[in-house]
């Protein structure tokens, strides 16, 4: 499916099968495809389905990356077809887990919004904050959505705003300030005989909209390609080309963090670095028509990699390791000030 492709002409049961080919061909990379393989047949309606892939996946003899968000996934579909029990205790099961990655206390904290549990809702949205955000010196982009959803459930439930409430709207890029999109009364200004309130409330929901369709529109971080030592060593000898591009390890890395910086100064979110292997990319110039020693190949090839699920997410969260594989920690590393002179 093209990134362009309007929504309401996507066959979802059609790109489903396509992404469970595509998992069949790389299945290095067969969590993440059928993760979006499952979203599709949530969407086309057929969420049994989706639910069995959720269980093939929690199911294989290979460690997923991502447990707790593929149960996160199943736990939500499951409520949506009557299967709330069971969805209940997965949900219990993910918060007494704790895992420290915000997508699944996403997923389960909008499960219970949106069935109408808004007190469990600010709860579990609370207790992700805390465990994620309480040490954090910036918020990551992935834990944007925690604090966007605690401040819409806090506004359903009428608390006043407190310090999350306030990072929630300084992070707010929409053009429409968080407190009239999350208003739990703009449902009755839809119904307004009044023309100016009519007007108002299209405004807010165009700004939503946007916001949805730049999320929509990178469904992958923007991803900068890095090559490890020895893959970069056989990579400049076996396409001497490339050499201009690479004149040496230490430049390489340097471009790669001044590259992330330039994009996050421009405004840029949702970053992340994927690491090239020489026959992963001998493969794809390959399926290209085109040669490896093309250098417009690799912002291809980068992009290609985080559309698969490769990307990790860049800054790398406050005490984790460097993304350049020294060992060190990312601020002591890479993540000094001095790091790109």
């Amino acid at each position: 499916m093209r990134p362009d492709t309007p929504a309401e002409n996507v066959d979802h049961a059609a790109e489903a099968a396509r992404l469970e080919r595509t998992a069949g061909l790389y299945p290095e990379d067969a969590e993440a495809l059928l993760l979006r393989a499952a979203a599709h047949l949530e969407l086309s309606g057929d969420r049994p389905a989706a639910s069995t892939l959720y269980d093939r996946l929690l199911s294989s003899a290979t460690d997923l990356d991502h447990p707790h968000l593929v149960r996160a996934l199943k736990a939500s579909n499951l409520w949506e077809y009557g299967h709330e029990a069971e969805a209940r205790a997965i949900i219990e099961g993910i918060r007494v887990a704790a895992p420290r990655e915000p997508g699944p206390w996403v997923i389960i904290a909008e499960a219970l919004e949106s069935h109408d549990e808004l007190e469990a809702a600010h709860e579990t949205f609370t207790e992700a904050a805390r465990l994620l955000l309480t040490d954090a010196e910036e918020p990551p982009y992935a834990t944007h959505p925690l604090l966007f959803g605690r401040h819409r459930v806090r506004r359903m439930l009428g608390a006043p705003h407190d310090d999350w409430d306030t990072l929630a709207d300084s992070l707010n890029t929409a053009p429409v300030p968080l407190d009239e999109l999350h208003d739990p009364n703009r449902v009755w200004s839809l119904g307004s005989d009044n023309p100016a309130e009519l007007a108002a409330e299209i405004s807010r929901l165009r700004a939503e909209l946007g916001t949805f369709r730049e999320a929509l529109s990178r469904p992958f971080p923007v991803a900068v390609l890095h090559w490890p030592a020895d893959e970069l060593s056989e990579l400049v000898a076996d396409y001497p080309e490339l050499a201009a591009e690479y004149p040496s390890y230490e430049a390489h890395l340097a471009t790669v963090e001044e590259s992330l910086r330039e994009l996050a100064a421009s405004g840029t979110q949702n970053l992340g670095i994927v690491a090239g292997t020489v026959p992963s990319y001998e493969a794809f110039a390959a399926s290209e028509a085109s040669s490896p020693g093309d250098p417009t190949l690799l912002p291809q090839y980068a992009t290609t990699l985080a559309a698969r699920g490769r990307a990790v997410a860049w800054p790398p969260q406050r005490g984790a390791g460097c993304w350049c594989g020294s060992g060190r920690v990312y601020g002591e590393c890479h993540g000094t000030t001095a790091a790109t002179h």
